[in-house]
């Protein structure tokens, strides 16, 4: 049997903050609000931008859907691209690939943006399928995305997430996958072996060993 492992994109695979936080402070702007913190900024990275809005500036209804708005056509206009590879992920998805597993992106990032930047990072053809959400939020959280990638890979043997957030751990329970967490993104201290993680890397290079243990 082949081994799946699905990775998150922002914070696992890339480093998006300062894309992803260059367009909250113009979203911020554009509403009115006080310039983000950085705890505000570093919530925003990882969970569903709907939900972060609500959660990290407390907005509701149509100022939701405002700053989605803002923050998306700043995104999409350049932001998107500033999201360089982690070091060390070339080589852990070369390994993995060569150790005969199937690898796959869950995302709560668009998938239209996902795979804009895979490409421009050079990583699409690493991996065999994206999932990510529907501009329109219907598909946006953690669960849903890995059960978009689970069900596009019926044979996939002992399947894994690894990723950066304490969303990506409740996710992956959901289906009843172990989260490996990628302890070189913005989590917070402890956040994800508080949410669950199996086991938390501090870099690329050690999933492989981890994902033998699981």
């Amino acid at each position: 049997m082949t081994r799946l492992v699905l990775f998150d994109l922002d914070g696992t695979l890339v480093d998006s903050s300062p894309g992803i936080h260059a367009s909250i402070r113009v979203a911020a702007d554009a509403l009115g609000l006080p310039v983000p913190t950085a705890d505000q900024l570093t919530a925003m990275v990882g969970p569903p931008l709907q939900d972060g809005f609500a959660a990290a500036f407390g907005l509701t209804g149509l100022d939701v859907d405002r700053a989605v708005a803002a923050y998306r056509a700043h995104y999409a206009a350049g932001a998107i691209l500033d999201a360089p590879v982690y070091p060390g992920i070339g080589d852990l998805l070369d390994a993995l690939r060569a150790d005969g597993a199937v690898l796959a992106v869950a995302t709560s990032k668009p998938e239209e943006f996902a795979r804009r930047i895979l490409d421009h990072v050079g990583l699409s053809d690493a991996v065999a399928s994206v999932h990510g959400a529907t501009m329109d939020g219907r598909v946006r959280h953690k669960q849903q995305v890995v059960g978009l990638a689970l069900a596009a890979h019926p044979d996939g043997d002992r399947p894994v997430l690894v990723g950066d957030r304490a969303q990506d751990v409740v996710g992956a329970r959901v289906h009843g996958l172990p989260c490996i967490g990628a302890g070189w993104g913005p989590a917070r201290p402890g956040e994800l072996a508080q949410a669950g993680a199996a086991v938390v890397c501090a870099v690329p290079g050690d999933v492989p060993a981890a994902l033998a243990d699981l």
